[in-house]
Parts: structure tokens; sequence; C-alpha cells
């Protein structure tokens, strides 16, 4: 569907400086909506908001269903009287880089005993009201939450092991161990309810706060789900698992220029056909959580709903898998019947054939352009801004992407650098500004700038390296770095550049002759 003119900034709820050492739904949040108001930035783009498991990937989420709570801000917790301030004292402080363990380990029982005490006190009359949201927000999201709640249990029942070697009656899901779980465990469940409760409480928040100043979420879908997950431990039917629950077949990506091996993701392969005889029940599901989430949705990995690479699962590498197609027209075709019109954003980067062109035009969505791709080479050319359609999403770089410093710096070679300085003419500015002008004053409806850019950081700020297994995802904005002045600066920009859709930008005064 087509988009208004606009731009936005790229950051991730984690990269805020809160405090308890890990970006959340608390005060730092309205501070940077605020600067995004200030900067007439209408977008918020953050990556997927799911908890996560080994790696502290947001791409490798323990449920597709469930929001983290890590995001859980302990600040407002103690607003709403469920935990006293004090108990809260001493946490990991509002600067540096997230250091996710000790996060975990100082956080969660906080939480947990947050939630506990809501449990106790809901009777209170200041929890009443908050109390009678739970009970509906619990009936409405039912279908994904309970079966969450029984997994994070087990998993901590049993030392935080992929489900599948979980005793045999909890990885079959036998309905008397189900049962006896509920009776042994009903107030950890309860917890693990709340908990999400909570998350989705904060972030409506926060999300009517940007509704007020006219700004719109972005958010990530990734097409496919992690293994040791509550979605795939649920659905076994839906996945291409063995009788004894190992996968045949897993996702990745075949050897290119970048990997002489390609690259093995290891998700579970779907059984597209299983799940079209059952009317995509679990996407239309899926799809109607992200919708209430956010107000725009990027597909991440898109051209695997045209054909998916599928790998042998006891294969180490991705050389030996082969391109299965998979019903991306039939899928859209449900989900516009079943939701209405979508706001989908095609991240349509990589091997991209006329099939999955073709694909995404059928349903008229916006691709990605990302301005670092288009300086290496004459065929790179479709990434800069003169090759641009209207209906387009243009990102200097995105969260696997260097910094634009840092690529100048360290990644760009001396072919890129000579056609960026053609292109740009950097100066004695830098690099980094002129390819965000280059970006927001292109044609394409929709320009997204990562925060790490409009700050002009290096590579010390980049969010992820794929090829790296760690040491990724734990930047942070540091405190006092959104000053008014860039604001102004990017509400310059933005004005310039037709960016701006508020009434009075609309307003056109004609110098007299």
């Amino acid at each position: 569907m087509p988009f208004e003119r606009s731009s936005g900034l790229l950051l991730h709820i984690t990269s805020l400086p809160s405090y308890g050492g890990i970006g959340d739904l608390g005060p730092a949040a309205y501070e940077f909506a605020d600067f995004l108001a200030a900067g007439k930035q209408r977008l918020w783009q953050v990556l997927p908001l799911s908890p996560t498991g080994y790696g502290n990937s947001p791409y490798a989420a323990l449920s597709a269903f469930a929001g983290n709570p890590l995001l859980v801000s302990l600040e407002k917790l103690a607003e709403w009287g469920w935990i006293d301030a004090e108990r809260i004292a001493g946490l990991p402080g509002r600067s540096g880089n997230i250091r996710f363990e000790e996060v975990v380990q100082k956080k969660m029982p906080l939480q947990v005993e947050a939630a506990r005490n809501f449990l106790h006190r809901h009777a209170e009359p200041r929890l009443t009201e908050q109390w009678s949201r739970f009970e509906g927000y619990a009936t409405i999201n039912r279908t994904w939450l309970n079966d969450y709640a029984r997994y994070n249990v087990l998993r901590r029942k049993f030392d935080s092991k992929c489900w599948n070697e979980w005793p045999k009656e909890y990885a079959y899901r036998d309905a008397d161990a189900l049962a006896r779980l509920e009776q042994e465990h009903g107030e950890d469940l309860a917890i693990e309810q709340v908990i999400q409760f909570a998350f989705d409480e904060q972030w409506t928040a926060l999300r009517e706060y940007c509704t007020k100043r006219d700004i719109r979420f972005i958010g990530d879908v990734a097409i496919f789900v992690n293994y040791d997950s509550a979605d795939v431990w649920t659905h076994r039917d839906i996945f291409e698992l063995n009788e004894d629950l190992s996968p045949i077949r897993v996702s990745g990506v075949p050897p290119d220029y970048f990997s002489e091996t390609g690259q093995r993701w290891g998700n579970p392969i779907y059984r597209w056909d299983v799940l079209e005889a059952q009317g995509f029940n679990w996407w239309v599901d899926r799809i109607r959580r992200t919708r209430s989430l956010y107000d725009v949705i990027r597909l991440d990995h898109f051209r695997g709903f045209e054909a998916y690479w599928s790998i042998p699962a006891e294969d180490d590498t991705a050389v030996n898998g082969e391109w299965v197609k998979a019903p991306g027209a039939a899928l859209f075709s449900k989900l516009h019947e079943a939701l209405g019109e979508l706001p989908f954003i095609a991240e349509d980067l990589g091997l991209i054939t006329p099939e999955v062109d073709a694909l995404r035009e059928q349903f008229d969505l916006p691709g990605m352009r990302i301005l670092q791709f288009g300086f290496s080479s004459r065929g790179a050319h479709n990434y800069l801004p003169h090759r641009y359609e209207k209906n387009a999403v243009v990102y200097t770089g995105t969260h696997d992407n260097d910094t634009t410093r840092g690529w100048w710096e360290h990644g760009a070679t001396k072919v890129e650098k000579a056609a960026v300085e053609t292109y740009v003419h950097p100066g004695e500015e830098g690099v980094v500004w002129p390819l965000i002008r280059a970006a927001a004053t292109s044609v394409a409806d929709i320009c997204l700038f990562p925060l790490q850019d409009i700050l002009e950081l290096g590579s010390e700020a980049r969010m992820n390296v794929p090829s790296r297994s760690g040491d990724n995802w734990g930047w942070r904005c540091a405190e006092g770095m959104l000053v008014p002045k860039l604001a102004e600066k990017l509400a310059a920009l933005t004005e310039a550049t037709d960016r701006d859709q508020s009434p009075e930008a609309e307003k056109t005064e004609v110098p007299e002759a």
C-alpha cells in the first residue's frame, strides 16, 4: 500500500539510555518520542519486541507473539504500586552498553516480585481497574498467552534446555502432564501472564503518547521462528519435524559473494501445505497480534515468501540446500481477506528474482533501498537515489550494517569512496550528513535513518555483525546526546524535503512580484 511522504529514525527499545542497564518502556522512551517530534520525524522503527534467547538476538525469539520482559520498566511498575521504589535501587544505570547477563540476573527477579505483588494485592482500590484490564487481556490473548506461560515455566524448570530435551511427557505436550503443571505451578504461570500484561500496558501507553505527536511505529516480523520457542513447541504440526521432534530441514541462504558456504540460520521450515489447508490461521493470528503493536510492519526476508532456501538439518553449512517454492500470494491474499489492507514493507535485499519482485508488486508493497549498497559498481546503482521509485523505503543503513561513518572509515573500498565523493561531495563536514541528505531528497516515500547515523557515530555503535556469534545487540545511546540543536537540524531537513505532513507545512507563501 502507498505511504505518505515522511521520514523517521531506527532505534531499538533496548538502545535507549533507560535505568536498569537496558533500554525499556520507561522515561527514556518518552524523551526519545519528544526528540522525534521536535525533529518533525513521523516514524519510529524498532526491531522485534519479542523475548530473546541465546545470543540476545531479537530475530531468535522465544515467542513470535510475546513481548520481551526486559523491556518492562521497573520505574513504571513502581509508579503503579506494584513494587516499592527502594526495591529497585542499585540497578545498573542509564549509561554504557548492555551487559545482558547482569541485566537478566538483577532485573528479572524484581519483575517477578512486582508481578507477584500485583496478584496478591489486586483487590486494593488503586489496582482494581488494572486487574480488570488484566482479566480482559488474558482472555483476548489466551490463544498464545497460556502456552507461552507454560513454555517459560517449563524452560526454567528444566534449566533453560531446549523444549525437545524436556521429559517426554512435556516435550510431547501430554495432557495429564500439562494439567499437573497447572496445579503445581499455578502462581508461576500467572506471573508470566502478568509480566506480559505489564509489557502491553507500557507499550500501549507509549504508542498512545507517540500517536498524539503524529509518530507511528514500524515493527519487524521475522519470517521464520526459532526452533527453541513456544511457537514450535505449541504448533509442531506446522513445522517440518521428525517423529523425535528434531527438525528435518532448516532455513538459510545459499553460498554467495560474501560466503562460500552460505548461511545456515537453523530455523525450522514451515509445512506450508499444512498451513494452507488450515487457512493460514497461525499466520493470521500472528499478523493480527503484530497489528496490535505496530502501525507499519516490515517483513524481514521477504523473498522467503516466494521461495526459501531449505537445508538438510544434519548439514553444518548451507551448501546443499535447495530453493523451494512458498505460497506467498495465497498467504497475503488470506491475510488481506481476514485483516483488511495491511501496511507491509518488504525487506527485499539479497538475491531477488523477477518472481520475488512480481510478488511484491502484486500486493503493492514498497521495497527497501540501502545507500551503503549503491556505490560498489554499476550493478549496485538500484540502491542510489536516481534509480528509486516513490513506493520505496530508503535507509542510509540498517541494524545489520556498520554505521555510515564506520563503513566509510573501515569498510568502503577505494571504488566506493570515489563514487561517494562524486555523488554527494562530502567536503569538510564529512560523509554522513551528505548521505543523509541524499536519502531525504530522494523520491522514495519513506526515509529512515539509524540514530547512530544522525549522531555521526563510528563502528563502536554498530548494532549487529551478522557473521559474529556474540557481542551483538548491546549498543545504547548515551544520555545527553539528543540535544535540541540536532532536532532542529533534522526538522529543517524534513521541511526542505517535503517530509513534514503537518497542516502548517502545507501553507504556501508566494512572494510578491
